[in-house]
This record gives C-alpha cells, sequence and structure tokens, in this order.
C-alpha cells in the first residue's frame, strides 16, 4: 500500500524535471513516511496509551510517552540522514546495449554526521553506501536495451535509519545521458577485404600464422575448419589466422545491402571490433555522415561505435 501511495506522489514530487548537477538535498525535496514497521509501532503505542488512561497508571502512561518522544525523534534523524548529501557528477563508461551498464555516483556530505545505511536505487536495481565528510562514489547497476542515448532515470536517494520506524527519501534527476552503443552480430561474416568494393563484402584474405580458434560463422571457407578440434569439441570451429597489420580497410554502409536496417548497424559494429582486435587501420562510411577517416585504436573505436549507436531509427530517417 505505502509503495503505490509512493508511485502516485510522484507525480508532484520535487524535482519534476531534469535539473544539472551538483544538487544539494534540503528539506524542500526530502519526503519523510512511517514504515510498516513504524505503523505497528504507533498501534501499539497508541493502545499503550489508551491502556495508561484507563486505568489511570502512571508509570505505563510515562513509558508510552516516552516511547511516543523517541518515535518523533526518529523521525528527524531520519530527515537529518539525507540533509545535507550532494550528488556532484554521474558517469558511465558505455557498453553494448542488452549489457549492464555501471552507472558511478559522487557523493558527498556537507557536514561532519556520517550517513549510514544510505541506499540509491533505480528501477531494479539498488546500491548501499556509508558516507562520512569525505563523501564516496556507488557503483549503481543499469540496465541496457537499445543502442543510443540513454536517458538517465530519477535516481532515490532513502534511508530507513536510525530506528527503522520512519523512511526518508528523496529524488535526484539528472538532465544528461549515457551512450549505448549497439549490439553486435553473432554470426557476422570476416571483414571485407581492403579492395571490396560497395558490393556484397569480400572474404578478407587470411595470413599464414594460425592465431585463434572460434566459432564457425557463415561465410567461413571449409578449408579453415579444424575438423579434430570440431570433434572433442562438439562444436564447429575454424582457425582464423593472423592478418596483415597495417591493411587499411574501409567499412562502408554499402558492405550491408540487404539486411535489415538495424542488423546493418550490429553488423558494422562487430566488423569495427574485429577490425580492432586484428590491428587494422579502418575507415567507416555512413550515409549522410562524413566518412571517419583511417584510424585504429581505443578512441578511434570508441568514435566509430558512437557515430553508429546516434544513427537515427529506421522510421526516423530523413
Amino acid at each position: 500500500m505505502l509503495a503505490e501511495l509512493r508511485q502516485r506522489m510522484q507525480a508532484w514530487m520535487r524535482p519534476r524535471a531534469p535539473e544539472t548537477l551538483p544538487v544539494v538535498l534540503d528539506r524542500h525535496r526530502i519526503y519523510v513516511l512511517p514504515t510498516g514497521t513504524g505503523l505497528f509501532f504507533a498501534l501499539l503505542l497508541g493502545t499503550m496509551l489508551l491502556g495508561a488512561l484507563n486505568f489511570n497508571n502512571n508509570p505505563a502512561l510515562l513509558l508510552a510517552l516516552l516511547l511516543a518522544g523517541a518515535t518523533l525523534a526518529s523521525l528527524i534523524a531520519a530527515h537529518l540522514q539525507l540533509s545535507g548529501v550532494r550528488m556532484d557528477t554521474v558517469a558511465a563508461e558505455p557498453v553494448l546495449a542488452g549489457e549492464t551498464l555501471q552507472l558511478r555516483i559522487a557523493l558527498t556530505a556537507s557536514d561532519a554526521r556520517q550517513r549510514r545505511g544510505l541506499r540509491l536505487a533505480v528501477p531494479g536495481a539498488t546500491a548501499h553506501t556509508r558516507l562520512d565528510q569525505q563523501g564516496g562514489t556507488v557503483l549503481l547497476a543499469l540496465a541496457t536495451a537499445r543502442r543510443g542515448l540513454l536517458p538517465l532515470p530519477r535516481i532515490e536517494l532513502r534511508s530507513v535509519q536510525p530506528l527503522g520506524l520512519a523512511r526518508a527519501w528523496s529524488h535526484v534527476w539528472p538532465a544528461q545521458s549515457v551512450l549505448v552503443y549497439p549490439g553486435m552480430e553473432h554470426q557476422a561474416p570476416p571483414l571485407p577485404s581492403a579492395t571490396g568494393g560497395h558490393g556484397h563484402p569480400q572474404l578478407a584474405r587470411s595470413g599464414e600464422d594460425p592465431h585463434h580458434l572460434r566459432s564457425y560463422r557463415p561465410g567461413d571457407p571449409p578449408r579453415t575448419v579444424a575438423w579434430k578440434a570440431s570433434a572433442r569439441r562438439d562444436e564447429l570451429l575454424v582457425r582464423e589466422f593472423e592478418l596483415p597489420r597495417g591493411g587499411e580497410l574501409t567499412l562502408d554502409w554499402q558492405h550491408t545491402q540487404g539486411l535489415p536496417y538495424e542488423q546493418r548497424i550490429r553488423r558494422l559494429a562487430r566488423w569495427v571490433d574485429d577490425a580492432e582486435r586484428a590491428g587494422r587501420r579502418y575507415a567507416l562510411a555512413l550515409p549522410a555522415l562524413p566518412t571517419i577517416p583511417f584510424g585504429n585504436g581505443a578512441p578511434h573505436r570508441h568514435r566509430c561505435l558512437r557515430a553508429l549507436a546516434l544513427l537515427p531509427e529506421e522510421g526516423r530517417r530523413g
């Protein structure tokens, strides 16, 4: 019942729109409600007060009033657990669509009080932290499903300390997005050759030195199948040979003609990753965008995957 009530209250809770960081939690945006234990305790206190008044029992009345005072103090203490907490930054390394993204949330406290039992939560994930005057960094898992820029949801900070009778919570809604790379095709054909043209992709030439064994992909030549290893593993494996380093390769959108739109993006993402692993210098040609020039390395890979991630959805193409 309390969870349903909180969901209805979110329509008018602060913040009502995304906000820039840093954000300091103050009394205007911290909410306090009793927990289930707190409601039961309030009912118990009411029963004690009625009994003490009915039987004119002063010690019982004093005990009930003392417990009621402690309960009210716990409401203030729960509020103070969040008051003065500042969310400084939220950052995350890009991941492939479908993987779990790790949000790094930097928190600090405006005073020397320790915050115990502080929890941060987004839908589907919760992280625990303990803040002192120096603050700390919390990792919070966020599920991803689609490529592109993922707007950050409301991040809830909550606490039931010190007695568990009251629940204090507040929301921070960062006005930023995190990047999600496109998922990669699992059974993609080998890289197109450097002179593959704009038709169907041609197979890249293999070198002479075997590199490692990998699962069979449609289009692999039969001569590369490792039959003995496949029999041992009960899985069709092929030998992947070292490709000559230094060869430049253009990954062109036209190499993926005939495939569905999103699969074309996933195949190019796979080829970007394969070219990077093979040490090739590669360029990326996408429709309506300047060609990304030849290069390799982590920054170049990020630039190519970012361009693929930010391609418009199929229904929104110009």
